[in-house]
């Protein structure tokens, strides 16, 4: 039976509440600056989320919602849009408007201090990923992960598997010896192809997803004073995410097949 050594987490949705009143807003923010009237709703930002990589977002937008939208080079148009957005959704960073979310810092340090190696692995830029551990942890943080999987680091974003497969090799180790943390279908399916038992942390966005597969699925990762609620999974009668409770998830998952990966 493998040991675990190694926890995994998708950063935008997972560990901090950036989607809604982080990147939607900047993107929004970059749109009018540019001179567009463009504008993505709470709800549209929910259907646009099914797209990975912001973009590939802007570009799936165009494609079904600005048909009639012409520009002489739409790559140029669509990288200078996410470059400025980065800028401003960093700003936001900076001001404190972005939270990490409930028991997410707790359980980050005691990962750390427990000697368990850290890894990021998510499709948003990586000076979105600093910026948020500046600014929301502490600006040492960052130095805990041991792999900063982010951005265009792979060809093929979530739901593909690439982004776990570059991580595992970074840390060279197996994908049993790890959990992965994510919050949506996607990140799911790209854990489970790569082999990394999940759990899942759902939010507003994407709670109605599909989560077969999942080793356990949660609200949020909870305080001594801020249960979590069990969605799917067997917690006993703990009431909020550690170290131990997660040992003993994965010992339990290592005796059964992994499930969920097709």
């Amino acid at each position: 039976m493998s040991q675990l050594e190694a926890l995994l987490f998708d950063v935008d949705g997972t560990l901090a509440d950036t989607e809604r009143d982080g990147h939607r807003v900047a993107f929004n923010t970059a749109f009018a600056n540019a001179g567009l009237d463009w504008h993505w709703s709470v709800e549209l930002y929910r259907e646009l989320l099914a797209v990975a990589g912001g973009k590939e977002r802007i570009r799936h937008y165009i494609d079904r919602y600005q048909q009639d939208f012409k520009t002489a080079d739409l790559d140029a148009l669509i990288a200078e849009l996410h470059k400025h957005k980065t800028q401003l959704y960093r700003q936001l960073l900076a001001a404190g408007k972005i939270p990490f979310r409930p028991g997410a810092k707790r359980l980050l340090r005691q990962a750390h201090a427990q000697g368990l190696k850290l890894g990021i692995v998510t499709t948003t830029a990586a000076e979105n990923v600093y910026a948020l551990f500046e600014h929301a942890l502490d600006s040492n943080a960052i130095g805990w992960f041991e792999v900063i999987a982010a951005g265009d680091v792979v060809a093929h974003k979530k739901p593909a598997p690439d982004i776990y497969h570059y991580a595992l090799r970074k840390l060279a180790l197996d994908a049993d010896s790890c959990l992965a943390f994510e919050d949506s279908s996607n990140g799911l399916r790209a854990s489970l192809q790569a082999g990394v038992q999940t759990i899942v942390v759902v939010n507003d966005y994407t709670y109605d997803h599909d989560f077969d597969g999942a080793l356990a699925v949660l609200d949020h990762f909870g305080e001594p004073e801020k249960s979590f609620t069990m969605i799917v999974g067997e917690v006993g009668k703990s009431r909020y995410l550690d170290v131990d409770l997660l040992r003993r998830w994965h010992a339990g998952a290592s005796a059964r097949p992994l499930h969920g990966t097709r």
